[in-house]
């Protein structure tokens, strides 16, 4: 009971694998279950996403998740990107069981995670050039 879309990036996810340079790194993970997401963002200077990577450990619906999370928001400016919620995803995901849905949920939440680290990692080095 899964659409063509979640099997399709589930099989040839284009998005998988790390990001290396990534200056944004979020992860969210469900204690129920032990599936586990994880986002790597390049930022560039004007705040606009230039690539978008994951690795998850979980169900063809987490895989395809993450995959489409990826997607939706490369090319895009961080406050276009926390814009993008699990209804967007679920939109273009299709059918599934709705025990499943809760990964779209969790794939949101991965976006929010990625940009907070970006932020932190900002802030962290504008702390370290200040003190320079």
């Amino acid at each position: 009971m899964y659409s063509k879309e979640i099997m399709d990036r589930f099989v040839s996810p284009e998005n998988a694998g790390g990001l290396r340079g990534a200056n944004g790194v979020g992860k969210v993970t469900n204690d129920l279950t032990s599936d586990m997401m994880k986002m790597y963002l390049q930022i560039d200077e004007d705040g606009r996403i230039e690539e978008a990577r994951f690795k998850t450990f979980g169900c063809c619906v987490a895989i395809a998740s993450s995959d489409l999370a990826c997607d939706l928001i490369k090319g895009k400016t961080i406050e276009e990107a926390l814009q993008v919620t699990n209804q967007d995803m679920l939109a273009v995901l299709g059918e599934m069981p709705a025990y499943k849905e809760h990964y779209t949920v969790m794939a949101e939440s991965l976006i929010h995670s990625a940009i907070e680290d970006y932020y932190k990692r900002k802030e962290k080095e504008s702390r370290r050039i200040a003190q320079e």
